[in-house]
């Protein structure tokens, strides 16, 4: 939607529109353009939109922590392309929604590719979701405070490992503590999931994120090939331990992002997304990209 009436607009919308949850059930995605939305100013459209903020604990995405609960949209590289998933489908605990704001948009580039997740499953083979049914087993090595990835502790923002303990244990993951002071996660997760209101099944994991073969970073893909993958800072197979046929973590990548809608960001923009509906992603861009994004359950 778009409107000339500045953000103030915007809040006076929100406020008389109370079926905003069967909007977004219906269309998945929305667009907020030309209200005209700033970092300073973003916290009460917010407070309209995200009932219940959440941190990003156990994120893996590189991201800055700039408010309450409020991050940067991840720092990965700006040359490369971010495959389509949903916010922390690898998690016990996953947010409902997600929230964008476009304060700086890139030179070229930088739009967010959305796409429909139940979509994205019926556009998988037959043999590609028969093998996923059972759902997937990722691993994560999180170090202590040098190393490759994320720490554990930028991971679960605490330094406090009974903390930690007590959040993995509620979330039925495997852990364990290593002599180097790192930190072992395995937990089974599925494939897909229903939507809680409008039953739609939709793919929804990072299996394609977390496998070698789908890096496009040059750097981690070498690191994959000499390393154990085990010992990778993440990695993913079938929830029997098998591993996943590379073939099968392409086609779940490439056709999503084949099928995306790119979300062309100008300044000011507000984009909000049902994360069980929808899947996003980043293009590559130059120049100068701030875009935040904050999340609720």
């Amino acid at each position: 939607m778009s409107e000339d009436s500045g953000l103030d607009g915007l809040l006076e919308w929100l406020d008389s529109s109370p079926d905003l949850e069967s909007l977004l059930d219906r269309e998945k995605a929305l667009v907020f353009r030309g209200f005209g939305a700033t970092e300073e100013r973003l916290a009460p459209v917010m407070d309209r939109l995200l009932p219940n903020r959440l941190a990003y604990v156990h994120g893996n995405s590189p991201r800055t922590k700039v408010g309450d609960n409020v991050y940067t949209s991840t720092e990965y590289p700006a040359e490369f392309t971010i495959s389509m998933h949903n916010e922390l489908s690898y998690a016990h605990q996953w947010p409902a929604r997600l929230l964008f704001c476009c304060v700086t948009a890139a030179a070229t580039g930088g739009a967010t590719p959305v796409v429909d997740a139940a979509l994205w499953l019926e556009l998988l083979d037959d043999e590609v979701r028969e093998r996923f049914a059972d759902g997937v087993r990722y691993t994560q090595n999180l170090h202590g405070g040098l190393g490759l990835g994320k720490s554990w502790q930028e991971t679960f923002e605490t330094g406090d490992r009974d903390e930690v303990d007590a959040f993995l244990a509620a979330s039925h993951a495997v852990s364990q503590w290593r002599r180097d002071g790192s930190l072992r996660i395995v937990q089974n997760r599925p494939a897909t999931v229903h939507h809680p209101r409008t039953g739609a099944e939709v793919w929804f994991n990072q299996s394609d994120q977390w496998h070698p073969a789908a890096l496009g970073d040059e750097t981690a893909a070498a690191l994959a090939k000499v390393m154990p993958q085990e010992d990778l800072p993440q990695s993913v197979a079938f929830a029997d331990g098998s591993p996943i046929p590379a073939e099968h973590v392409l086609q779940v990548r490439d056709r999503a992002l084949a099928a995306a809608v790119d979300v062309d960001w100008r300044q000011g923009d507000v984009l909000l997304i049902d994360n069980l509906l929808v899947a996003h992603g980043r293009r590559p861009f130059t120049g100068a990209r701030r875009v935040l994004v904050a999340m609720s359950d």
